[in-house]
């Protein structure tokens, strides 16, 4: 795929929150003041450099910034080719990247005078970040998570709970995560006087896109200075996985300009890519609008949502963040997907290769990431982001293989 001479990236998206035809807002009249409220208090607070340096210290001191650049010495042996780097987002507290954008958009929420939090939340992850913010700061805290992913990540459910939050289980539609976020807005346009509503990916109507990968960005930009400490040079190749996008994109951000890096995303293959089988919104959707933005969607002919599966519940959603769409089109950014099983079979090898048990979300990236570094040479380097850590996921893979714990 060839890239086309980029736009700053730094300047997008514009006022309106278009990147190219992508983005924007679309959302209900009784939200728009909301949103437009939002939108000036970030713009304030991220040229505040008070603000920046609270949210610095309580990443360090509360989240447990700056993750390590891991490299994979067995993974690489057993690759036999490039050197394999870990990001390492699943050792921050709670245990996934999702800590970064919680606690910005939490002191945003208490800057702007509101007392009451809502999320919405697929594997949990984020949901477990927000109750831990919510909790850290004396906020109160509702989180909708659809009802199979509540079944399925039970011990984050319990989690949350733990931590005070309020989770309510979404029994409508397919009970995943696009209907977590339907129930989530609702709430918002009822109670929004006193409510912030901290989206969790890099997904619907601006500011939240542009906002959610800025909180984000310190992935990348700790990753470009560890691999130049490392390496003394930037890697060839980097690898995410992305459902909304928010991993991915805070993960690629600071390496945009470098055209020499090839910068992958990854989507859920689910079970082969047919019809209400997988994820892969690059692979089967159209553009369209939904929960705010425009971007790819998996919808048919009709303009309906189709069901979606992934054996990962955080990459199982119908939409992919405008700004990966965007760049996608420009040729900068490339995207592949995974199937749930090789999924489950590379959970097995990194755990017993490395000690490290990966988040079914990170492991699409890895399986990815794997094929690569067979591909290259020796004196070439992938860093992969290992954007959350797999104990959540435990449960599950062991029914998957037919264990009995």
């Amino acid at each position: 795929m060839s890239v086309a001479a980029l736009v700053d990236p730094q300047s997008l998206p514009t006022p309106a929150g278009h990147f190219g035809r992508y983005g924007g807002v679309f959302v209900p009249e009784t939200l728009m003041t909301a949103l437009s409220d939002v939108g000036a208090a970030y713009a304030a607070a991220r040229q505040d450099p008070a603000f920046r340096d609270e949210l610095t210290h309580h990443l360090k001191e509360f989240a447990g910034r700056p993750t390590e650049l891991y490299f994979a010495e067995r993974l690489t042996r057993h690759c036999g080719g490039a050197k394999i780097y870990l990001k390492r987002e699943d050792l921050l507290h709670t245990g996934a990247h999702k800590i970064n954008n919680a606690l910005g958009q939490a002191l945003l929420a208490r800057r702007m005078g509101k007392r009451r939090i809502i999320a919405e939340t697929g594997a949990g992850q984020h949901g477990v970040a927000t109750a831990a913010v919510c909790a850290k700061f004396g906020l109160e805290c509702v989180v909708y998570m659809g009802a199979v992913d509540m079944e399925r990540q039970a011990l984050n459910v319990f989690r949350m709970r733990l931590m005070g939050a309020e989770v309510r289980g979404v029994e409508a539609g397919q009970k995943t995560l696009k209907d977590a976020v339907n129930e989530a807005m609702r709430d918002w346009v009822t109670n929004v006087r006193g409510t912030h509503y901290i989206l969790g990916s890099a997904l619907g109507a601006h500011p939240y896109p542009m906002m959610v990968r800025d909180f984000h960005r310190v992935i990348g930009a700790e990753t470009r200075r560890q691999i130049l400490e490392r390496e003394g040079r930037l890697p060839d190749e980097m690898i995410a996985c992305v459902g909304g996008g928010s991993n991915a994109i805070g993960f690629f951000f600071d390496f945009l300009s470098d055209t020499q890096v090839r910068l992958i995303g990854i989507e859920a293959g689910g079970h082969g890519i047919r019809r209400g089988e997988h994820a892969a919104r690059f692979e089967g959707g159209r553009l369209g609008v939904l929960q705010g933005s425009k971007t790819y969607i998996l919808q048919n002919p009709d303009g309906q949502i189709e069901l979606t599966h992934s054996v990962s519940a955080g990459l199982d959603y119908a939409a992919i963040g405008p700004e990966h769409a965007y760049y996608r089109e420009q040729g900068r950014i490339e995207y592949a997907y995974a199937c749930d099983d090789e999924v489950l079979e590379t959970f097995q090898l990194v755990s017993r290769f490395e000690g490290i048990l990966p988040a079914l979300e990170s492991t699409h990236a890895l399986v990815h990431g794997l094929k690569r570094a067979r591909e290259l040479k020796p004196d070439q380097i992938v860093v992969i982001n290992l954007s959350g850590r797999g104990d959540k996921d435990v449960n599950q893979v062991a029914r998957l293989l037919n264990v009995k714990l």
